[in-house]
Order: C-alpha cells, then sequence, then structure tokens
C-alpha cells in the first residue's frame, strides 16, 4: 500500500468519531425529562415557546432553553421584621408563607423570581399590619393578622399565577422593656385578684359562719320553746291531779281537822262548849263510822264538784290523753335534730328549718296556757275553789 492511502485512512477515521460524538450530543440536546412534580417552560432562540409536561419531551437541539417550575406548594420563611404598632409599641415578628404555582407561564413571563418577589411582599405587608394594630391585638389575634396578610398577599401573586395558600405568624415579640413592664402588670393583676379571692373566702366564710350561728340559735330556740310549752303542760296537769285529789280527800281531810278540834277541846277547863251545825254533823257521822250507832245523821259536807266548762278547761276527763300526747312530745328525735345540724353546717338548702322571724311569729299566734291557782279552804264551809289566772 502506498502513502497516500496510509495517510487518507486515518483522517476518515477522525472524521467518523466526530460525527458520532455530534449526533450523541445532538440526541442529548434534543431530548428533554421533564420530573411528575414539576413543569419547564420551553424557549427557543428566545422565544417562549410551551410548557413542557412530566416525560420526555423532544425540543429543538442547541437553541433551546428550558425553566423548571415546582408544582408543589412551596414554603417561604419571611425573615423576621421589625415595627411600630398603633400605640407606639416596637415589636419584631416572624412569618411563614405556603404558595403553590397555579400557572407557570404567568410565573415565568409575568415576574422575574417568583420565590423573591412573594417573599419581599410578605414582608412589607407583615410590617403594615402590624402597625394598623395595638400591642395588646398583635399578641391576642394571629388569627386576625395571619387572614390580612393572606388578603394583601392574594390579589398581586393571582397575577403572577401564584396562590397563597396559608400564612402561619410564628412569633410576635415586643421589646424588652415592654416585655418587663408587661410581666410587672401580670404579677400586679395576679396578685390582685389572689387578694379578692382571699377576701371573698373569708366573706363567704364568715356567712357560712353567720348562717350556721343563725341556724343553730333557731334550733335551740325552738327545743327551748318546746321544753318550756312541755314544763307548761306539766305543771297545769299536777294542778289538776292537785285539784282532783282534793276534791276526793277534801270530806276526809276536814273530818280529821275537826277531831283534832274536838281533841283540843276536850282537854280544857270548860264545860260549856258551842260548835258549829257542820261539825256536829261530822262528828255523827264519824261516830257511826266508828260504832256503827244510829245516830242522824244531818247533812253531810262535801267537796263541789267541778262545772263543766270548769272540767272541759282543766281536761279532767281527758287526763290519759293529755299525759299520753305529753309523753309523745317529751320524745325529741335527738338523731334528727343532729341530722338538721349537720345539713345547716353543710350548706344543705333543702333543710326545713324555719327562720327566727318565722319562730317568732309563731310564738305570738300561739295562746298562752291558762295557769290553774288553787285557793285555800274557806273558813266558812271549806269548799274549794280554784280560780284562772291569764
Amino acid at each position: 500500500m502506498d502513502p497516500v492511502t496510509l495517510q487518507i485512512v486515518p483522517g476518515l477515521s477522525i472524521v467518523g468519531l466526530l460525527f458520532i460524538f455530534l449526533v450523541v450530543v445532538t440526541i442529548w440536546q434534543a431530548v428533554e425529562i421533564v420530573d411528575a412534580y414539576e413543569k419547564k417552560a420551553l424557549t427557543v432562540f428566545g422565544e417562549y415557546r410551551k410548557l413542557l409536561e412530566p416525560g420526555i419531551n423532544f425540543i429543538p437541539p442547541f437553541v433551546s432553553r428550558t425553566y423548571p417550575f415546582d408544582m408543589r406548594t412551596q414554603t417561604l420563611d419571611v425573615p423576621r421584621q421589625e415595627a411600630i404598632t398603633r400605640d407606639n409599641s416596637p415589636v419584631t415578628a416572624d412569618a411563614v408563607v405556603y404558595i403553590k404555582v397555579m400557572d407557570a407561564k404567568k410565573a415565568f413571563l409575568e415576574v422575574d423570581d417568583y420565590k423573591k418577589a412573594v417573599s419581599n411582599l410578605a414582608q412589607t405587608t407583615l410590617r403594615a399590619v402590624l402597625g394598623d394594630m395595638e400591642l395588646d391585638d398583635t399578641l391576642n389575634k394571629r388569627q386576625e393578622i395571619n387572614a390580612k396578610i393572606r388578603k394583601e398577599l392574594d390579589e398581586p401573586t393571582d397575577e403572577w399565577g401564584i396562590r397563597v395558600e396559608s400564612v402561619e405568624v410564628r412569633e410576635v415579640n415586643p421589646s424588652k422593656d415592654v416585655q418587663q413592664a408587661m410581666e410587672q402588670q401580670t404579677s400586679a393583676e395576679r396578685r390582685r385578684r389572689a387578694m379578692i379571692l382571699e377576701a371573698q373566702g373569708e366573706r363567704r366564710s364568715a356567712v357560712e359562719k353567720a348562717e350556721g350561728d343563725k341556724q343553730s340559735n333557731i334550733i335551740r330556740a325552738q327545743g327551748e320553746k318546746q321544753s318550756q310549752i312541755l314544763e307548761a303542760q306539766g305543771d297545769a296537769i299536777s294542778t289538776v291531779l292537785r285539784a282532783k285529789s282534793a276534791e276526793s280527800m277534801g270530806e276526809r281531810a276536814i273530818i280529821e281537822r275537826g277531831m283534832e278540834t274536838l281533841e283540843s277541846i276536850g282537854q280544857g277547863e270548860s264545860t260549856t262548849f258551842v260548835l258549829p251545825q257542820e261539825l256536829t254533823s261530822l262528828v255523827g257521822r264519824y261516830g257511826k263510822q266508828l260504832s256503827g250507832s244510829d245516830v242522824q245523821e244531818g247533812q253531810a259536807l262535801e267537796g263541789l264538784e267541778f262545772d263543766e266548762e270548769t272540767r272541759e278547761m282543766l281536761g279532767l276527763d281527758n287526763i290519759e290523753e293529755i299525759l299520753g300526747q305529753i309523753d309523745e312530745a317529751a320524745e325529741l328525735d335527738i338523731e334528727q335534730l343532729e341530722q338538721e345540724a349537720e345539713k345547716v353546717k353543710s350548706g344543705d338548702a333543702g333543710s326545713d328549718i324555719r327562720s327566727a322571724d318565722e319562730v317568732i311569729d309563731d310564738v305570738d299566734e300561739e295562746p298562752i296556757d291558762d295557769e290553774l291557782v288553787e285557793t285555800e279552804p274557806s273558813a266558812d264551809g271549806g269548799q274549794a275553789e280554784l280560780e284562772t289566772e291569764k
């Protein structure tokens, strides 16, 4: 083989290699792979052509450029901003903005860098919203601040093909001096509330104690009233029994007294005696009982019977019933009184203990029991008379 042929073969091999390399690079430039969560804007010679969908896309090689756009929700941190509230209190705040690209074409054509644009707009909006509010509102109304910032961001970002999904203010901090003043105010408010609660507790304790003493006094007064009623009824029954006993034993007592008088007369030196007719009659009756003689019995000296009105007033016909009532009234239910006292102590509203005014009204309305006074027998006939004092 001659030298000329040897020089042509190496030249052809180099050209082939260059051609193959060029083909590979062309194919590489002509194929564009788009991920599932993004879209890409395609420009050819600087002219916008279309949006490339996820998957394999073929584009003109060497003269095309693509710009990716993430279609997922993205998070933008808003740097800490200083602002002056409406009541001239300095505060600092930062926030988080959640955005999503809804129209990649507008995001490519209408704004240079949509993330930077949204972040700067959020910063200025945050300062403006805090400046229109008072300090207490900035600390307490986080949701209202978030809603205002989102509303202010919606209109301009819609023109960019961006949707603001949410805005969250993370921290709102007043200045150190304001924080110290707020801490002092909170401490003073807590001390005030503690003093109020303590005073209310002492007042309630005093009221409960006074109420308990009141109910205790009412129970004691009711007990004393019942005791006095029972004592008065006992005295009345005792007086009635003594009167009835005197009625049955009056004649015998007079006879015995007359015999004692006769005995004293018989011991005297006089031989002439003047005796009342009633005494002679008693002596005759007494002698008949002793000797069985038939001495003429004169008019007997007998105790007078009570009339129907007096017997009804004294209750002579209902002695047993009155005694039974007294026994029933005397049986005080001590356990019930203890339960009532416990209810009063615990503040139970279901207790049926009456007030002091009601007890006084009941005492005023009840009639006073008549006291029975027994008078001594009269000198003219030994008659037992009963007088009533009201």
